[in-house]
């Protein structure tokens, strides 16, 4: 079996803004380490054989300054993730596919947090033999920290076994719910679903040609990519694809994981310093504690606060509640509509 890391890069993650603006992406900042999301995520990769970065045209020439020398993928168009991994899966198969070995593609967010690298590997492993030997779709499922209204969720069925490794079928996605349904959702023992996904380029590429990617699909082989991109709406994998097929298998995630989309889970991620905040960055406080700080090279200063993200990025400061983290992309909105993002 020959494997394929598909890191992708194309993104911008609104959320955390201001450090994550238009020009600046989220998976080239050094959140929580010295080294780039996107380098620390390539790192983590070394599982497989070959690693591609997928990433839309805007940020192809900085790629190399966080991963020197690194096979990038380049989009035709940005359209989220099931146009993306449909070309990618596409490019990879031409790239790599022989009739010596199955070849299986694992694709990789650029942005998220991990706890264990080496049971990150290992995860990603039994997860490409299960998408060769049995040949299904494979999702990534995480056990449940907490009832949490950001993710979506997968819900498990029958315990199954493929090259000695043990998953489960899927039974159904769930949309990202409320929190009184998210209570029952981890209560029920379903995993939250980390937006890593294993695949064989054939089962991938069928099951996309029976979704609203048949047009892209289609385009590809007849090599037009551009022509595909422009006949499809933007859509995330999980809908057009995983939510839809037949025979998909999830794998449980045996690593601490975040997905690292908005800014108080650095909460999760970072340790306390000792005035009792989570921070990065020069910062001061009088009688405050529980908060988020980030800065570049700003010096924030907090007296008798407690509860928010403050966040001071080039000339933008953001001040939010953390229970709101989530609203940021409202903000974002709005600052887009003024040509000000």
């Amino acid at each position: 079996m020959k494997t394929v890391a598909l890191v992708l890069a194309g993104g911008i993650g609104s959320r955390l803004y201001p450090a994550s603006r238009e020009d600046r992406p989220k998976q080239f900042l050094p959140i929580g380490g010295e080294r780039s999301l996107l380098a620390r995520t390539v790192d983590r990769a070394g599982f497989a054989d070959e690693a591609v970065i997928a990433t839309r045209p805007r940020f192809a020439d900085e790629i190399d300054d966080h991963v020197p020398d690194a096979e990038v993928l380049i989009e035709p168009d940005g359209k989220d993730t099931g146009p993306a991994l449909t070309y990618a899966t596409h490019r990879i198969r031409e790239r790599y596919g022989t009739d010596d070995e199955p070849l299986v593609i694992v694709a990789l967010p650029s942005d998220h947090y991990v706890g264990d690298d080496g049971a990150f590997r290992e995860t990603m492993t039994a997860g490409a033999r299960v998408a060769a030997a049995a040949d299904r779709l494979v999702t990534f499922g995480v056990t449940p920290e907490r009832p949490e209204t950001g993710y979506g969720y997968v819900e498990p069925g029958a315990a199954r076994t493929a090259d000695g490794v043990a998953f489960h079928e899927v039974e159904q996605f769930h949309e990202k719910p409320d929190a009184e349904t998210a209570r029952g959702y981890v209560a029920a023992g379903y995993r939250w679903n980390s937006g890593m996904f294993a695949w064989t380029p054939e089962r991938f590429l069928d099951a996309a040609a029976e979704s609203t990617l048949a047009p892209l699909v289609s385009a590809l082989e007849d090599g037009d990519p551009e022509g595909g991109f422009e006949a499809v709406d933007p859509v995330s994998v999980d809908y057009a694809v995983f939510e839809r097929a037949e025979n998909v298998a999830v794998v449980d995630a045996a690593f601490a994981w975040d997905d690292l989309g908005t800014w108080d889970a650095l909460d999760r991620v970072l340790d306390r310093e000792g005035d009792g905040n989570v921070a990065i960055g020069d910062h001061a406080t009088v009688d405050a504690a529980d908060n988020v700080v980030v800065s570049d090279d700003k010096h924030v200063s907090l007296v008798g606060v407690s509860g928010l993200a403050v966040v001071a990025y080039d000339d933008r400061v953001l001040v939010v509640p953390k229970s709101e983290a989530g609203r940021v992309r409202e903000l974002v909105s709005l600052l887009d509509e003024r040509g000000e993002f």
